[in-house]
């Protein structure tokens, strides 16, 4: 359907002018196509991790992916989006200020990275990544944390951690742009900044007191979400062009091939230690290499983002069976997954990107004998990791002291849908 009205829109609605700038309208088409793609991701997210906790904790485990659509939302429109894309305050965030309550967003000329489609559907496809983003957290205090303090940890998290990194890294005058990092759909913004805040929060909380058993509820729930998830990271990934474009195409088939070449080298990392080939399994590699490529799709030849692929499971892998080792009670491997995924993805950009892909970056990465841009994703990652850390435990102490974060050990043992929700599967 999508491409249908794509098609007809090409031929009906040529570029059309606005003031001193044009709206091409099947860009307009792409982004509202690409803005519900990247939507449905949470509800991806929601089976994903619900079908991998204990059936007690199914509805709790969903409710806390689904919640975030409501209170991102929100956040978003008051004041959120003038933190992110407002009038920079020292590089670090935007004034709140700038578009309060949306104020000027419907009438104002379009962002400069997306000349051709309105600024207020900029606007609103940037809202769905900040919906995704405290969501992706969840999975790693799975089945142990209280469901109001989660709600005020988001909101705080969304204010002190998310939005400061996606203007460092998104807008022109941000800390990281200036630094030369590239982050084309989010690798340092959503999943370096939720899988390391995952990392803090199961150090934090502990473990919990069922820890040692895993029963996964519905793996069939955790195919369905995966399924979601890979279907939305065309909008996620490819919209991030902003334009019906060349570009759009690369950054869809680099998503697609980098996915695919880690959800294979899952596989063969089974196979090679003599365990059955399993449906989670897949699942958990084919979603780190759609983590890994996110920041480099739009930068990095298609055969280059089979490496990325391939790379980022290996050293996911690695980092869970070391997880697994260790008092870090991880639930559903956020860390090893997302952050790690991030991780591997943009030191990989600044190894792999050129432009001959995208000519809008002035310097190509470390592959092409050029160090500029490796160096600054060094510093980026290790900038953006320590300041990550040091906020999410900080926001964590302090909504545990305005609500206990942490459900009693007879909540935990009855199930968080049951003590928390009043409701079961």
């Amino acid at each position: 359907m999508g491409v249908l009205v794509i098609i007809s829109l090409i031929f009906s609605n040529p570029p059309q002018s606005h003031g001193n700038y044009e709206y091409n309208y099947a860009d307009i088409a792409w982004m509202l196509t690409s803005t519900a793609l990247v939507l449905i991701m949470t509800p991806g997210l929601a089976y994903f991790y619900g079908g991998m906790v204990k059936k007690k904790n199914v509805i709790s485990t969903m409710l806390q992916s689904f919640i975030c659509m409501a209170v991102v939302a929100v956040l978003w429109v008051v004041f959120g989006f003038s933190l992110v894309f407002g009038e920079s305050i020292g590089g670090v965030i935007g004034n709140p200020m700038s578009f309060f309550m949306f104020n000027g967003v419907l009438d104002r000329e379009p962002w400069d990275a997306a000349p051709t489609i309105p600024f207020a559907l900029f606007a609103i496809y940037q809202l769905k990544f900040a919906i995704i983003t405290p969501a992706l957290i969840t999975g790693a205090f799975a089945e142990r944390i209280r469901f109001t303090s989660y709600v005020l940890f988001i909101c705080l998290f969304f204010i002190f951690i998310y939005a400061p990194l996606a203007h460092a890294t998104w807008h022109p005058d941000g800390l990281l742009m200036q630094l030369g990092v590239l982050d084309f759909a989010g690798g340092t913004v959503v999943h370096m900044s939720a899988g390391l805040t995952a990392l803090v929060s199961a150090i934090y909380l502990g473990k919990g007191k069922e820890s040692h058993q895993h029963n996964p509820a519905r793996i069939t729930y955790v195919l369905l979400g995966t399924g979601m998830l890979w279907f939305g990271w065309i909008g996620f990934n490819a919209g991030s062009a902003f334009a019906a474009s060349e570009l759009a195409a690369t950054a869809l088939i680099t998503t697609s091939t980098a996915s695919g070449a880690a959800a294979l080298t899952y596989l063969f990392l089974d196979a090679a230690k003599g365990i059955k080939p399993s449906a989670m399994g897949v699942c958990i590699g084919a979603v780190v290499g759609l983590v890994a490529i996110t920041p480099a799709a739009g930068f990095v030849t298609v055969g280059h983002s089979l490496v990325i692929g391939a790379v980022a499971a290996v050293v996911s892998r690695l980092v869970i069976e070391w997880r697994t080792k260790s008092n870090i009670d991880d639930t559903l491997d956020v860390f090893p997954s997302h952050g790690v995924g991030g991780m591997v993805g943009m030191i990989l950009t600044g190894v792999f990107a050129t432009n001959q892909i995208n000519a809008a970056i002035p310097d190509n990465g470390l592959f092409y004998g050029e160090w500029s841009l490796f160096n600054a994703h060094i510093i980026g990652l290790v900038g953006a990791s320590i300041f990550t850390v040091l906020m999410a435990f900080i926001l964590l102490k302090v909504t545990d002291l305005i609500s206990k974060l942490r459900v009693s050990d007879h909540e935990e043992e009855v199930g968080l849908d049951l003590s928390q929700h009043g409701e079961k599967l």
